[in-house]
């Protein structure tokens, strides 16, 4: 008898997402209200760095404001110093009640929005309060095992990262932190007049959190424009294998998004021209990445609108996601807006934009990352096709449609909230 290909496990992930896919499938989003004097206040992190949720947040605002919102943004200012590491959760939640001091003109605006647990102290008052979850921190803890948990080929990985002093120790030496955040996560996200959730797997985790499913919103993140301006070159290059995205600098973080998965996808094709686009403060991870493999380009903190540039010429190459846990995954977004092919993890969104087969491959394995590799590598045809379609794909995540579903949801909170305070003054 032939043995069947596929396991029972995989055969019931894509029975479920292809029920999930008709399920949850985008529906016709009216055109909003006119939105003028429609006013919001952000509430940021207290510095922009370069992370997912700083680019999304500045898109959010711009998009909002070229539809006739007003839109202002607050930061924190005070927080505590010197504290130990195990109340660090702590102080960064306290941080954000420093907001506080802007009470009164942050409460002047119809919509309260941030992210995760961030609009903490608002929660309280009459202005509803919208959370916006990129990710959760619980979904951070369930996802990365271990280091002694990790495949034997993984650890040896980062036991040679810790021989030489590029990471200090094999885990960190307390969660309790994050724990901590994301019991607050918790505490927000069931009170918040609405949770936005970049996508189904983070709308899950909310649900697992105890919000009501009515509760919450799922937006996908968006994309700048920019991404869209790229031209296909005419003839295509040599495909590489890519890496788009952060790095990180701690040894939580580099499990988290997968790097000894990618290095040892590096490793299983070492004639195969590389290109990694990271995002790390590792200056000895960095060095040590960039010497490891030969024929290996690297860009470490390019600056984000030039990063598609960088891209464009390599339409058709094959870009791997070796995270464990993604929220939405920008990264995947991008690459396929330059026509790379995508071998993802079903992570984040990727069950969402990812037809197997035809747009990207999903895969539950290393073992199967490296064969659907060796697959397009030896079928220029299929991955050029594979490549236009990842770029049709990609259209969805423009900055109008983010737009578009954010004020459909204000308009729906704000009469909402205008109903139940006739409600208390009748």
């Amino acid at each position: 008898m032939k043995k069947n290909p596929h396991s029972l496990p995989r055969k019931a992930y894509f029975t479920t997402r292809s029920f999930l896919r008709y399920w949850y499938s985008p529906k016709e989003v009216p055109a909003p209200r006119p939105t003028q004097g429609l006013k919001i206040a952000f509430i940021h992190s207290d510095k922009k760095i370069a992370t997912g949720a700083h680019h999304i947040n500045e898109l959010m605002s711009k998009a909002l404001v070229e539809r006739g919102a007003r839109v202002k943004s607050f930061y924190p200012r005070r927080q505590l110093t010197d504290t130990p590491v195990h109340l660090k959760g702590i102080a960064n939640i306290l941080f954000f009640h420093s907001l506080l001091e802007h009470k009164e003109e942050i409460l002047k605006n119809h919509i309260i929005q941030g992210t995760t647990y961030t609009p903490l102290p608002f929660l309280s008052f009459d202005v509803p309060v919208v959370c916006h979850f990129g990710s959760t921190i619980r979904g951070y803890l369930d996802a990365v095992p271990p280091t002694k948990q990790l495949p034997k080929e993984e650890l040896a990985v980062f036991k040679e990262l810790a021989k030489l002093n590029i990471i200090p120790e094999l885990d960190l030496n307390t969660f309790r932190p994050m724990e901590d955040v994301a019991d607050i996560e918790a505490i927000a996200a069931a009170r918040a007049s609405a949770c936005i959730a970049t996508s189904q797997r983070v709308r899950d985790e909310l649900m697992a959190m105890e919000v009501p499913a009515e509760q919450i919103t799922v937006i996908h993140n968006a994309i700048e424009d920019y991404w869209f301006s790229t031209t296909k070159p005419e003839k295509p290059a040599a495909p590489h294998l890519i890496f788009l995205g952060r790095l990180g600098n701690d040894v939580f973080t580099l499990k988290l998004k997968g790097f000894s998965r990618l290095v040892n996808f590096y490793r299983a094709f070492p004639d195969i021209p590389k290109t990694t686009v990271c995002m790390t403060a590792n200056r000895e991870l960095k060095e040590w990445l960039r010497v490891t493999f030969p024929k290996h380009y690297m860009y470490t903190n390019l600056r984000k609108d030039l990063i598609p540039g960088a891209l464009a010429p390599l339409y058709g190459s094959i870009m791997f996601l070796s995270s464990r846990y993604e929220g939405f995954s920008l990264s995947l977004i991008e690459g396929m807006s330059q026509g790379l092919v995508p071998i993802a993890y079903p992570v984040g969104v990727v069950p969402e934009v990812i037809k197997d087969g035809e747009n990207g491959y999903i895969v539950f394995s290393q073992e199967e990352a490296i064969a659907r590799t060796k697959e397009l590598l030896a079928d220029e045809q299929k991955r050029l096709k594979m490549a236009q379609a990842a770029q049709v794909a990609a259209q969805n995540f423009r900055s109008k449609n983010i737009a578009v579903q954010l004020l459909t949801l204000y308009h729906s909170l704000r009469e909402k909230n205008s109903k139940r305070q006739r409600t208390l003054q009748a």
